[in-house]
């Protein structure tokens, strides 16, 4: 099984992003798993023109948000269906899309940025002993790491199983992903040699679901 497959199958799966948000918006940044919930592209403290690069960018509504603003915008994912709905989708935004995986593209180019981020992407997705290091050398001098995921399950922690369900005749897809406490995030990225390190769990909006969003933030 390829990560290609795996994501792919995600992308099918995944509902297109609402035409406009709750405010009229037809771009937006959302952080969590919550419509219209928690904060939003100030998380990154890009200024226009600002280069910003999206591991893991999906169908691209984060990143395309990003370019409305002003931004360079560089999208990252290692599934081809979700690049081509991200460019169907986004057409009109000057946004620079990539079909490899994060640390192949970290490691290949020579480009540096103002931010880098991963809403439940590729940072959930990949040995942080190796992509945060890659991370580290293409971030300028005070640019910002920032993503978000899931919060473990407590006493569940380092590399996990993640399943992609299929067909009822089909086994799931799996694919790895790294869970750590929040503490814990904040260390790693120091030992890596981020500075002012910080994560938290930003809690659900009300109603019956419960489970929160981490957030972790660092300067280079």
């Amino acid at each position: 099984m390829s990560q290609t497959q795996a994501w792919d199958t995600y992308s099918k799966q995944k509902p297109e992003r609402r035409s406009t948000n709750a405010a009229g918006q037809s771009t937006w940044f959302n952080w969590t798993q919550y419509p219209d919930h928690g904060p939003g592209a100030e998380i990154l403290g890009l200024s226009v023109g600002g280069a910003a690069l999206d591991l893991g960018c999906g169908k691209g509504g984060n990143l395309a948000h990003l370019a409305t603003l002003g931004a360079q915008a560089v999208g990252v994912d290692v599934s081809l269906a979700q690049i081509k709905a991200a460019g169907a989708r986004w057409s009109d935004m000057q946004m620079a899309l990539h079909r490899t995986e994060a640390r192949c593209f970290l490691e290949e180019t020579g480009d540096s940025y103002d931010a880098v981020f991963s809403v439940f992407g590729a940072v959930w997705f990949t040995d942080p002993a190796l992509l945060l290091p890659a991370i580290r050398r293409r971030l300028r001098p005070g640019g910002v790491l920032a993503f978000s995921q899931r919060p473990p399950i407590e006493g569940c922690y380092g590399c996990q199983a993640s399943y992609i369900n299929r067909s009822e005749d089909e086994d799931p897809l799996v694919v790895k992903r790294w869970d750590y406490e929040p503490d814990r995030w904040a260390e790693l990225l120091t030992e890596h040699g981020f500075s002012a390190a910080t994560a938290r769990v930003l809690p659900a909006p009300p109603g019956p679901r419960k489970v929160g969003t981490l957030l972790v933030r660092a300067h280079a």
